[in-house]
């Protein structure tokens, strides 16, 4: 591979590789947490320490000490909107003066709505142990900028998909103290890409694309300490180190580039975040139940993404570990209807002058509100919905297209992520058999 279409694939692939697999519209980076409705409903502030299978994606132990098997099943409908704008985002070809990177300034709406699904099994083997199975998509997203958008040279189109599943065993050592344990079956597929800039401002650009899947493996484990007025919970759940084999498929590049166009196999690889979450549950009335959690989330494990052979290079990306913080109530209006809501704090892992469009992220409020209806003894409705407000940030990152040759284009990204905000909407249910 000569060495100047190895930098072109090292210098694009660090504008449009999989840390473009960031930013979901609800959570922290890429970390989708719409696992549970019920849970969406106070704002996920006691889920490591509430019990059965819709709590499973956050600590096995959730089904210690069920009676009966019992299912969940839910969807959650995730409406962002955003404005991504320039403000003043430069270019600087090889020989030329810096110029506008040019396009469209304001990039609207790049995160797409989307739908994501959530379900989890559970059954008694005797009245000390339970087994469960929960299959959720905790990394899914898809960003879409217009081909003539100003942010095209670090992000165009990104889309990724993951399915977890998680068999878990859970043991009742003591009528107080419940322990359980998990694996995470972890697929993920993805596929984004963005412009190329050619070395004269009078041809049209070129393309890359990186795309890639694989199958990946990490784990869980938590306890519950309970008694007749309160419950606690903690659990960890390790970080993952996924490996996506796939090509990068490089085109429309014109005269001394031209050369580079065509098809590399290759590897990259990147860790999720570690989660270690503390909550608890009390019954402060026969009606009203208070809810905690704190979140601590590892993101320092997604220092930078490596790429394998023929490319052999690491890209930094030095996110941040950050905390969550969660409270909420649950109030029985009748033996059939439960309501409940909650408020979450949560911190961005993305830095300020690292910060690129494929990630506009940034610290949020999220507002939630939702409720149950036991239609029968057996089948329960939830329903919830969330407001999500996210503060200001900058898109700051500097990128360079061809870094390391006599054609290293750097763009000089200044941009500004503005008017962020986004609407969940879940419904689910609940059964026992």
């Amino acid at each position: 591979m000569n060495m100047f279409r190895k930098a072109l694939c090292l210098s694009t692939v660090a504008g449009c590789s999989v840390a473009g697999l960031a930013n979901a519209a609800h959570a922290a980076a890429f970390y989708l947490q719409e696992q549970s409705v019920k849970a969406a409903g106070r704002a996920f502030s006691g889920e490591t320490a509430d019990t059965g299978p819709d709590s499973l994606w956050w600590n096995p132990a959730a089904i210690g000490g069920i009676e009966r098997p019992s299912a969940y099943l839910g969807l959650s409908a995730i409406l962002p909107k955003s404005h991504v704008d320039d403000s003043g985002t430069l270019i600087v070809r090889p020989g030329q003066d810096p110029a506008s990177v040019g396009g469209d300034p304001t990039a609207r709406n790049p995160i797409e709505n989307g739908f994501l699904p959530s379900g989890a099994v559970a059954m008694p083997l005797n009245d000390r142990v339970a087994v469960g199975l929960a299959v959720t998509s905790p990394y899914s997203f898809t960003t879409n900028y217009a081909a003539d958008s100003w942010a095209r040279y670090t992000a165009d189109r990104t889309k990724l998909r993951t399915i977890d599943i998680q068999p878990s065993v859970a043991v009742t050592v003591t009528d107080w103290l419940r322990i359980g344990g998990a694996a995470n079956v972890e697929y993920s597929d993805a596929s984004l890409s963005n412009k190329l800039p050619n070395l004269s401002p009078l041809l049209d650009d070129g393309n890359q694309r990186l795309k890639g899947d694989g199958w990946d493996l990490g784990w869980s484990a938590g306890f519950q300490m309970h008694n007749d007025f309160i419950t606690v919970g903690f659990a960890y759940k390790s970080s993952i180190k996924h490996k996506l084999k796939g090509t990068v498929e490089t085109s429309g590049l014109l005269g001394p580039l031209e050369a580079s166009n065509g098809t590399v196999d290759t590897e990259a690889s990147f860790r999720t975040p570690w989660q270690a979450s503390l909550g608890a549950r009390l019954r402060a009335t026969n009606r009203l139940t208070l809810n905690g959690q704190v979140v601590r989330f590892g993101w320092n494990k997604f220092d930078a993404i490596r790429l394998g052979a023929p490319l052999d290079a690491a890209i930094p990306e030095n996110y941040r570990n950050t905390w969550s913080f969660a409270g909420g109530a649950d109030y029985q209006v009748n033996p059939r209807l439960t309501v409940r809501a909650g408020v979450q704090r949560d911190q961005t892992p993305t830095r300020n002058g690292e910060r690129d469009a494929r990630v506009p992220d940034a610290n949020r409020w999220n507002y939630a509100a939702g409720a149950s209806y036991a239609v029968s003894r057996n089948f329960t409705i939830d329903a919830a919905a969330s407001y999500i407000d996210f503060e200001n940030a900058t898109i700051d990152r500097t990128t360079a297209a061809y870094a390391g040759t006599a054609a290293q284009t750097p763009i000089l990204v200044s941009g500004e992520l503005d008017k962020a905000h986004a609407l969940v909407l879940s419904i689910g249910g609940r059964m026992t058999f």
